[in-house]
């Protein structure tokens, strides 16, 4: 299993060949300033595919509106994916690239940057045979038209606020089935109690194994199945 880290973003250039500054160079990110969000386009590149990605700051989106760099290099050609907490989209849209049939899921506010980023990337997702669809869906609540099982689950940086916890567990329970496997990666936050979602909370119903872990930025990457028919457990094989 491999964590990568992203290649620097490619600057748009313009006409005479000079790089074009992104809005956050003339506007600044003080949130106290706009009262709604502004877009900065920018690109990345993971496992030989290019994203072109829109990120809309602004007070509302919070947490929505950052890309975190976190991602395993796996196939998800013929699997059916949902990511849940998306914000801009890029690691579901990358599952798509990658052949996956990935439904895109986050709060209705930020919907627009999801449909957004969708298209700035429908032609290679499209020429990966992959599929995207956009759709909203606020944790602990009853999935509706969406499917109650799904081969992967992801979820970046989903892990931040204890009061969503609960919910959280309700989603990925209705998500799972006995063939699911989900991957979610997660900046550890002692003050907010992240680790015991994932050492005490997802063992109660789930098997956990933390996959990697970055000591530096102190980020885990885990991945959570439905246990067969024992006692879930939790395995640390990251170092």
């Amino acid at each position: 299993v491999t964590m990568l880290q992203p290649d620097p973003p490619e600057e748009e250039a313009d006409e005479d060949g000079a790089e074009s500054l992104p809005l956050s160079a003339v506007f600044p990110r003080d949130t106290e300033l706009f009262s709604d969000t502004f877009p900065e386009l920018k690109r990345f590149r993971f496992c030989g595919r290019v994203l072109r990605i829109a990120q809309h700051h602004g007070p509302r989106l919070g947490m929505a509106a950052a890309v975190w760099d976190g991602e395993q290099r796996m196939d998800f050609s013929g699997r059916t994916v949902i990511e849940l907490g998306a914000g801009t989209g890029i690691v579901g849209i990358l599952a798509a690239m990658l052949g996956g049939d990935v439904t895109l899921t986050d709060l209705p506010l930020a919907l627009e940057q999801l449909r957004t980023n969708t298209e700035l990337n429908a032609a290679a997702v499209a020429a990966s045979r992959g599929r995207v669809r956009v759709q909203a869906l606020p944790w602990g609540r009853a999935l509706g038209s969406i499917p109650h099982s799904y081969d992967v689950v992801l979820g970046a940086d989903v892990v931040y606020d204890p009061r969503c916890f609960p919910a959280l567990l309700d989603t990925l329970l209705q998500l799972c089935g006995p063939r699911s496997v989900a991957f979610l990666s997660c900046g550890m936050r002692p003050q907010l109690g992240t680790a015991g979602f994932f050492w005490e909370l997802l063992p109660v119903h789930f098997c956990v194994r933390l996959l990697r872990h970055h000591k530096d930025s102190d980020v885990g990457l885990y991945r959570v199945t439905r246990p067969p028919s024992r006692p879930a457990v939790m395995v640390d094989d990251g170092g």
